[in-house]
């Protein structure tokens, strides 16, 4: 028989610009090995850097919030499994797939806790230290509920696995912890990039959609990189990010070698070019795909706290984690300028991609947490009062404002 997974995107998948869609194009290629027939839908508009998944034999099916045309969709394709990406998405069609279809597994992944992204801007925004008060929100609240009312959770990072257990006292038995599953980065490979004599200036990436990303790039700009300027005279940061707005662009300065660059077509390229990254990252949440593609590429990297959070667990890091902009920049010139202690951190960067992101374990992990939850989903199900008891309310509340928006919109 025939195996099918519905994956209901918040967006299209972008995997050339941002970390969401790499990690949505992972998770794609895992079920592709486990043999499923794959659908992928969204209710959102298709930009032009979406994947074409057609190209990879995926089914693309564009569906309508608050529309019975998913109730007669879902019951014909009758999925075995639906992967919720994201927690807003497990709220607009979740009680219509529990409806249509109970005996589904229905999995959300979280990406990163929004929750958690939303108090750390909010605590930063406030010039606050951000604790249990930022981080139990109004998005958490929303959150969580959504997380109880699935089977399973995708969590992609340890910190984040700790916040659901600990503050939240989500049930392990509702998460999974699965981070990046990347191809491990061969000897000959990294023989063939390019060696730290051969490479030149600064580089950052990242969506500008994304506020962490922007306000990186402003305090680079307003901070960061004035400092390190005044110390390499002859160095240049080149910014790179899709969905460049006028407000970045305003940034480009030549003169003083601050150069927005906007959407790489090619991300391997000009991170390979590179000497050293740049991730002042000061709120946020999950794993930073700009600091993976550094790695990969053979790039050290200078980042913050919470730029690293869920990355290097024991080992040591690519490069530096400093907070301040007096450690920040010290640090980065030392990087920049110091051949020997460029190479040391490189090969840093080669053993966390092999220890800690290497897609074998975590795909072979991954398919065994399915393949228990499908066998045991009726009694998994009991053992989770407050999802049934959430579930019940979600449904009664949501179906009948979805019902209201449909009339309203004939």
């Amino acid at each position: 028989m025939v195996k099918k997974l519905l994956i209901i995107g918040f967006v299209w998948p972008e995997p050339k610009s941002s970390a969401a869609g790499s990690r949505m194009m992972q998770l794609i290629r895992f079920f592709q090995t486990q043999n499923y027939q794959i659908t992928f839908s969204s209710p959102c508009a298709k930009s032009d850097n979406a994947f074409d998944l057609s190209t990879i034999e995926i089914d693309q099916i564009p569906i309508e919030l608050n529309h019975a045309s998913f109730d007669i969709f879902i019951k014909e394709l009758h999925p075995d499994i639906v992967l919720f990406d994201r927690f807003m998405m497990e709220e607009q069609f979740g009680w219509r797939v529990t409806e249509h279809c109970p005996k589904a597994l229905r999995i959300i992944d979280t990406e990163d806790l929004h929750c958690l992204r939303k108090g750390r801007h909010q605590a930063f925004k406030d010039d606050k230290t951000f604790d249990r008060s930022y981080l139990f929100n109004d998005t958490a609240k929303r959150e969580i509920a959504s997380i109880y009312r699935s089977d399973l959770s995708l969590i992609i990072s340890e910190a984040e696995m700790d916040i659901l257990k600990k503050e939240f006292k989500v049930d392990d038995a509702l998460l999974h912890y699965l981070p990046f599953m990347l191809d491990g980065v061969s000897g000959e490979a990294t023989e063939k990039l390019l060696n730290f004599d051969d490479r030149q200036h600064f580089i950052t990436i990242g969506n500008f959609l994304h506020n962490p990303n922007y306000n990186a790039v402003l305090y680079l700009k307003e901070t960061i990189w004035p400092l390190i300027k005044k110390q390499l005279p002859k160095a240049e940061l080149r910014v790179y990010g899709a969905y460049a707005s006028q407000k970045v662009n305003q940034l480009h300065n030549i003169k003083e070698g601050f150069l927005i660059k906007g959407f790489a077509e090619h991300v391997n390229d000009v991170m390979q070019q590179a000497r050293v990254c740049l991730a002042p990252i000061r709120f946020g949440a999950g794993l930073k795909g700009k600091l993976v593609d550094a790695m990969q590429n053979g790039t050290p990297c200078i980042t913050t706290t919470i730029g690293a959070e869920g990355m290097f667990g024991s080992l040591e890091p690519n490069g530096f984690i400093e907070d301040t902009p007096e450690n920040f920049v010290n640090r980065a010139v030392d990087l920049y300028t110091n051949k020997s202690l460029w190479e040391e951190k490189q090969q840093n960067g080669f053993q966390i991609i092999n220890g800690r992101f290497n897609k074998g374990d975590f795909q072979k992990e991954l398919s065994n947490k399915i393949t228990q939850m499908v066998d045991e989903l009726s009694n998994n199900r009991l053992n989770n009062f407050t999802g049934q008891m959430l579930q019940h309310h979600n449904m009664q509340s949501t179906k009948f404002m979805s019902k209201w928006i449909e009339e309203k919109n004939k």
